[in-house]
Order: structure tokens, then sequence, then C-alpha cells
């Protein structure tokens, strides 16, 4: 037994995935709400000519929330022809879709529509873009936005998908590499719902975190091929922490800024406060230090412990005799194939 292998069961334990019994009532609510959604922009002249997921889900690095629900990121696309010039009239369908069918909480934001369904732990995000031949616009814009804050603003949603899951920038075990960086991205969005307030971790975005990983990602390997996540981890959160994310405002406080890699390229933590941003900075230090002295630490058992106080109680604590043997031979066997991702 390795921290490894028990690295592989919390992993197992959290990750979602489309096709998982879990996600079955929440996926059968999203096809019924599409047709609907479907239907109601087809009668108001803009057809939906495509759908795809967003986020986690298309990403590959969705969770389970012990307490949370279900998240759904849905892209409606239609014909730059056939759209209105507001971009808000198209996210008034959405709304009144989503409130016909028993969300709750249905609310126009700035990128998007969002909701909770009342009866089915399912949160649901709505974005809706013109398309006019591979270029894409996003509609922007609040209920009550003047002229000046709605448009039809510049975007590459797919590209963004396709940034993430690329495995074209590791070299040698690329498969093995990409499949390490979201089991890193996983554990790292179930650190964020353990250690941090409900306010706090909304403002903490999946997003961003996926893409601060994917710019700094360290994989980890034994000579024998073998990974080592803990090891990755700490050196890819040692390099986040490095890497100009995190500005100093005063004495103590920090900003955070993460650009998105594709168009618009805005940043995600824009309108990020300061005691998010200093939060975040410093659980992420404190984390660093944690994986440092797991590191360090020669029984299973207490690495298991550091990794449950981090990550919660899905993660087993391994019950046998702390002995030196129980380390990881390979973390001290040397890595190879340390390219940095993208």
């Amino acid at each position: 037994m390795s921290l490894q292998t028990q690295f592989i069961k919390f992993h197992n334990k959290i990750k979602l995935g489309r096709e998982d019994n879990a996600y079955k009532d929440a996926k059968e609510k999203d096809q019924s709400i599409l047709e609907e959604l479907k239907v109601a922009f087809r009668n108001a002249g803009y057809p939906v000519i495509d759908s795809f997921y967003q986020g986690s889900l298309s990403m590959h690095t969705a969770i389970t929330h012990p307490s949370e629900d279900f998240d759904i990121d849905r892209a409606l696309i239609i014909n730059a022809n056939d759209a209105p010039d507001d971009p808000v009239e198209v996210k008034k369908l959405v709304l009144k879709v989503l409130e016909n069918r028993g969300f709750k909480n249905a609310k126009i934001k700035k990128p998007c529509v969002t909701a909770d369904y009342s009866s089915l732990n399912l949160h649901i995000d709505i974005t809706v873009y013109r398309k006019d031949g591979n270029h894409y616009q996003l509609a922007v814009g609040k209920a009550n936005s003047n002229e000046n804050k709605k448009q039809w603003s510049d975007s590459a949603p797919k590209e963004l998908i396709c940034w993430i899951n690329s495995k074209d920038s590791y070299y040698g075990s690329a498969e093995d590499k990409l499949s390490q960086y979201k089991r890193l991205v996983r554990y790292m969005k179930r650190w964020r719902d353990e250690k941090f307030s409900l306010e706090v971790r909304k403002k903490i975005f999946s997003i961003g975190i996926s893409v601060m990983f994917k710019e700094n990602f360290k994989p980890f390997f034994s000579a024998e091929g073998k990974a080592s996540d803990l090891q990755a981890l700490r050196d890819t959160i040692d390099a986040i922490i490095n890497d100009g994310y995190f500005q100093s405002i005063l004495d103590g406080e920090y900003q955070v800024t993460v650009k998105l890699p594709t168009l618009p390229y805005r940043d995600i933590f824009e309108g990020s406060s300061a005691n998010t941003a200093t939060q975040f900075r410093n659980k992420l230090i404190s984390m660093r230090s944690k994986l440092d002295k797991a590191i360090e630490e020669t029984s299973l058992k207490k690495q298991c412990e550091i990794m449950r106080d981090l990550f919660g109680n899905d993660f087993d604590v391994e019950d046998e005799q702390a002995n030196s043997a129980n380390r990881s031979a390979y973390i001290s066997a040397g890595a190879v194939g340390t390219s940095q991702g993208a």
C-alpha cells in the first residue's frame, strides 16, 4: 500500500462524469430543459443550431459535493444572422423557461442565466452565443443593464475547453500527465470546499483553479514511471504561489489576477475582494507547508492524516504500522518527463 494508492482511491470517490449514476437525474433534467429551450428559441425566431457542455463536465474535472448541488454549465448557440441586436432578449427567453420549470432564484447575470432547481440538487448556468462561421460572441448583460452594458462579446468557448483538455505540450507519457493534471484539479476543488466558507469558496472559481494549474503544472513520475500526485501537487502549488497571480496591495492583503488563455482574455477574478484573494493565497501557502511535511513523513498513516486534514473525510487513512518502509519509494527515485504544460 502506498500514498499514491490512497490518492487514487480518493480521486475515484470524488470524481464525477456525465455517465455516472450519481449524475443520472441531473442529466435527464438537463436534457428535458434543453428540449424546451430549443422550442422557445425556435418560436421566438432564434433557432438553436448547437449546444454543448462547458465548465467542469466538458473539461473532465467535475467532482461530487458532499452537501451541494450538481452543476450544469450549458451553452446555447444561435446563428448570428438570426440573433437580436439586444443580447438580453435571448437571456430573457432562458429565464422564462427556467422559471416555468420550477427553478428558484433564477436570475440573469452578466455572462449567463443561473438558477437552482427546487426539487432536485441541481444548479444550472446557461450561456447564449451567436455564431458567424467559426466566430462566437457571448450574450453579455443583465436584465436591467443600460445599453452600454449590453453587448455581444467576442469569445472562444470551445477553444478554452480544448486548451484545458490538450496534452500537446506534454512530452513522454502525455496521457498519464494529462490524467495527473486533472486529478490535481479535482483535489483542489475538494480542498476549496473543505477549507473555505461558502461565501468565499463561491468566489474561488473552478475555471481559475484549472487555468492556474494548467499554466504551472509540474508532473511527477518516478524513474520507473510511477506517478506521485503528492509531489506533483506540492510542486505545482509552489509554482502558482510564485507566478505573480497574487499582487500585494496593502500590508498583508492581496489581489488575484488570472487571465483566460483564450478570447475574451478577461480576468477570471475581476472584481474579487482582497479578502478572497488573501485567504486564497494564505491557504495555498499553508497547504504547501503541509504537503512538505507529508513528503518528509515516513509513516503512511500520518501522511494520510495530513491529506485528510486537507481534503476531508473522503481521504482514507491507512491503518498500518508506521515505519519507513511505508514511504513511497518512487518519491525519492527521481522525477522524469516533467514538462510544465501549457
